[in-house]
């Protein structure tokens, strides 16, 4: 059995192992793309004048379910929030269902803008995605953190400080930045354990990214919880074996 196939066993915890010979992305710039809306984001949107008076108040709310419920009057200023739905539509005042998938944050706010000079003079959109968020395994077993990116320049560092760092168990220097599609992700490799790996940790984050941190063989822990059901077992007939014959 070969030593990646012993992992398994001896260190059942270790999350998203890759073979020796495995191909990760070399593309430094794999987290300073921006990000694209998606199915499932959930949109906080405001349409304003150009001297910054609101022209839609909003009074309904819809959650993410796609359920909806009263939050004030014309004059409450509560954020209202949208959800994309499968399509990559979302539901708007006034201009009704607009297609907003793949577009980047600045490219759906000059859209909506084009779409609301129809009804109003020199509209200004502002839209934010308030659900972005990543996953983060940093090196003690398979424990894990969901981190809001709170900014639209979260960066690797950012997220693991916010995550509370790396653990005494993971490595630093074999950090792996999985995005994209999960039937076929991107990987990146980052030593964060040198001054020169450093320059990589400045990597934007994208929603859904999941940063893992890889952490250290348990290998005495691992045999040992293997072997131990075989010592018990062993153990049992040799004390069936010396009561069944004490004289010897």
């Amino acid at each position: 059995m070969s030593c990646f196939g012993c992992n398994r066993y001896l260190n059942p915890s270790m999350m998203f192992k890759t073979p020796k010979d495995f191909q990760y992305t070399v593309d430094q710039t794999i987290g300073n793309i921006e990000y694209r809306i998606a199915p499932n984001d959930i949109l906080s949107f405001d349409v304003y004048s150009n001297d910054g008076f609101k022209l839609i108040e909003q009074s309904v709310a819809v959650s993410s379910q796609g359920s909806a419920s009263q939050i004030g009057n014309e004059t409450d200023q509560s954020t209202v929030e949208y959800t994309v739905d499968i399509d990559g539509f979302v539901k708007l005042p006034t201009i009704g269902r607009f297609k907003i998938k793949d577009l980047t944050v600045k490219e759906a706010e000059l859209t909506l803008e084009k779409q609301y000079a129809t009804y109003y003079k020199n509209p200004f959109v502002m839209v934010r995605v308030t659900n972005r968020r990543v996953m983060v395994f940093t090196g003690k077993g398979g424990e894990g953190k969901v981190v809001n990116l709170k900014n639209e320049n979260t960066s690797l560092i950012e997220a693991l400080a916010e995550a509370g760092g790396i653990q005494e168990t993971g490595k630093a220097y074999k950090v792996k930045l999985i995005r994209g599609d999960y039937r076929n992700p991107q990987v990146q490799l980052i030593d964060l354990s040198t001054i020169e790996g450093m320059k990589q940790s400045n990597l934007l984050l994208q929603a859904n990214d999941i940063i893992y941190i890889e952490p250290k063989p348990q290998t005495s822990q691992g045999i040992f919880a293997e072997l131990a059901p075989i010592v018990g077992i062993i153990t049992s007939i040799a004390v069936v074996y010396v009561i069944l014959n004490p004289n010897k």
